[in-house]
């Protein structure tokens, strides 16, 4: 079998089984979060385009992009091979007739589908429901598929990072809290190319940026994450995602083929 078609059979698997578990329905519900906010921001600002669109880039896109997207691929990323360790599975799978890489990889699709799903229904639900009165502005639209894309290639890097700090670490949800929510956060307002160390560097790249006056602080458009940017050039922001995505899942696939796991006394 080759590793394509194994990787196939697990991520049909797991998708789904990962839909029916609880862990999706938290998630699905906190991604309700943006919904209620742009009815909010709907029912309060109504004929207030500007201050709608503001809610979008401010509150919205923060939430997706700094929590949302980085708690789903934590908790789903380094659940690809700790869940069958803890749960005493992993037998189960590397008995069978399946490459170990394909293991991962299958999991790392299937969940990564998941967290795609819920992220682009949160997000397309609230922002048209704050756009309701552009729909007809067929520039609305590439807007929105813009900031999806930024987003989905965000859980593919962020999902590549965890699935490799799970194959890698015991108990990686703590060192992954520690970088998704400190390093990610912190380092990104570093001056120069500090910031580049950092995951969330390139995905603010590839976000509308139009550069502030010297001496203003920050660009204009998504001025909160925009806030110290010095972004790289959209062209190299997606390859490095691309590669950095490639180069962490092969590690992550290596590391599962050649480590022992012990099951979890």
């Amino acid at each position: 079998m080759t590793l394509g078609s194994a990787a196939g059979r697990v991520f049909r698997f797991f998708a789904f089984l990962g839909r029916r578990t609880g862990r999706t329905r938290v998630f699905a519900v906190l991604g309700l979060i943006p919904v209620a906010l742009a009815v909010v921001a709907r029912m309060f600002l109504h004929g207030r385009a500007g201050l709608m669109a503001d809610v979008f880039t401010e509150i919205l896109m923060v939430f997706f992009l700094q929590f949302y997207i980085v708690l789903l691929a934590l908790f789903f990323g380094t659940s690809v091979t700790s869940e069958e360790v803890e749960n005493r599975t992993l037998s189960y799978l590397i008995t069978r007739p399946l490459p170990k890489p394909a293991v991962v990889l299958g999991k790392y699709a299937a969940y990564s589908t998941l967290i795609a799903v819920l992220v682009a229904a949160s997000l397309a639900v609230s922002f048209f429901i704050l756009n309701a009165s552009r729909l007809g502005e067929p520039g609305l639209y590439a807007t929105f598929l813009r900031y999806l894309g930024v987003l989905l290639l965000g859980v593919l890097a962020y999902m590549a990072f965890f699935t490799f700090l799970g194959a890698l670490l015991k108990r990686a949800v703590v060192l992954g809290l520690v970088f998704g929510f400190g390093w990610e956060n912190v380092i990104q307002y570093f001056p120069g190319s500090t910031q580049k160390f950092s995951i969330v560097h390139y995905l603010k790249s590839l976000l509308p940026y139009h550069p502030a006056p010297v001496g203003a602080g920050g660009g204009r458009g998504v001025a909160l994450l925009l806030f110290r940017l010095e972004p790289t050039k959209p062209l190299a922001a997606v390859l490095i995602l691309t590669a950095l995505t490639a180069a962490l899942l092969a590690l992550a696939g290596w590391l599962f083929r050649t480590k022992e796991y012990l099951p979890e006394d």
